[in-house]
């Protein structure tokens, strides 16, 4: 019988791992590039330390231990990554800034790249409860460790003696940073019963009537998509909005119609489209759209309670998505989320 060689073996058994690894990398760093470097970084480092795998524990739980302890060293020598909220109060901000020095900005997750049609602990580690933007810009204020503890006893279901061995402390050190985590999650991270679910009908529906507005330039139709405690974000702007002020910035990006053109997608669990403006003769990419529901003002229905807009010409690339809009005849949506119609887009400030 013909044995596998050591490398093609590797490969079998780590392979299944690679998208729960991801997902793990960007909860614990707020960013898709780093987490897919950091992903890279495991997976050598794995590769390395095979041949002295003793199976005391799982393949799994070895592969977190080590993506985890690496997360935790490039911690060590970056900051927090973050959302215009998380900087000041609305209104407030020093205009289009790069974060430098103190704070990255959160990016975007596609759908795609981390969603498995897996019924197990996979499956469970890329749900959607616990990719919202909300949630990981939420984890971004905790210490590394105690975000790790987080993540590896509550997200992932490890027992604590196992996130003791991985992290190389104790149970009750574990047990108190998950206090320490949890008391701080809640009063930084959205109720769940605010949050509507992005398979739902009428959060399809949403996405569609909100691409819609920005085809036909259409304000009052915006505005009726949006709950009264809206919120508007536009990274790498540090001014965020919220109400009215929201509702009036985002209407005063409608621009013309045909200016925009938008890609639905999906992100973090939410609905989500690439965004294209039009530049001459042609829309070339501008950034992703992120939105979060909630229960419209009147409770019937879904309205949108957040608009956040990544402003990154780059973006659209990482959802498999070319740099120049490619419309009908021929237009595809980008993988991950799904049935809403292409059309215009975000209108949210370019050039701000």
């Amino acid at each position: 019988m013909t044995t596998a060689p050591p490398e093609a073996d590797f490969t079998r058994r780590t392979e299944p791992y690679r998208r729960e690894l991801l997902a793990h990398c960007y909860r614990m760093l707020g960013s898709v590039h780093d987490a897919e470097d950091l992903v890279q970084e495991t997976y050598l480092r794995a590769w390395r330390a095979y041949g002295r795998f003793e199976g005391r524990s799982s393949l799994r739980t070895w592969l977190y231990q080590i993506a985890t302890n690496t997360c935790l060293t490039a911690l060590r020598h970056g900051s927090r990554r973050q959302l215009p909220s998380g900087l000041g109060a609305p209104g407030e901000g020093v205009g289009p800034v790069a974060a430098e020095g103190h704070a990255g900005w959160l990016e975007p997750l596609p759908d795609a790249m981390v969603t498995a049609e897996s019924d197990g602990p996979e499956a469970v580690a890329v749900s959607r409860e616990h990719l919202r933007l909300a949630l990981i810009a939420g984890l971004q204020y905790l210490p590394p460790r105690q975000r790790a503890v987080l993540l590896l006893r509550e997200v992932l279901a490890f027992p604590a003696a196992e996130v003791a061995e991985m992290l190389g402390t104790t149970v009750v050190a574990v047990k108190s940073g998950l206090q320490r985590a949890r008391a701080r999650i809640e009063a930084v991270a959205p109720a769940a019963d605010r949050i509507v679910e992005p398979d739902e009908p009428q959060v399809r529906a949403l996405l569609a009537r909100y691409v819609e507005a920005f085809v036909t330039a259409d304000a009052a139709a915006l505005q009726q998509l949006l709950r009264a405690d809206a919120t508007l974000e536009l990274p790498p702007s540090a001014v965020w909005y919220s109400g009215e002020d929201a509702a009036a910035q985002a209407m005063a990006g409608l621009g013309s119609p045909g200016d925009w053109r938008m890609v639905p997608a999906g992100a973090n669990g939410q609905p989500a489209a690439a965004v294209y403006l039009r530049d001459g003769g042609v829309h070339r990419a501008f950034g992703v759209v992120v939105l979060t529901a909630g229960p419209a003002d009147d409770g019937a229905g879904a309205a949108i309670a957040r608009i956040t807009v990544f402003a990154d010409p780059g973006l659209p690339a990482v959802f498999g998505l070319p740099p120049v809009y490619e419309g009908a005849p021929g237009h595809r949506e980008a993988p991950g989320y799904g049935e809403a119609p292409a059309g215009a887009g975000v209108g949210a400030h370019a050039g701000r």
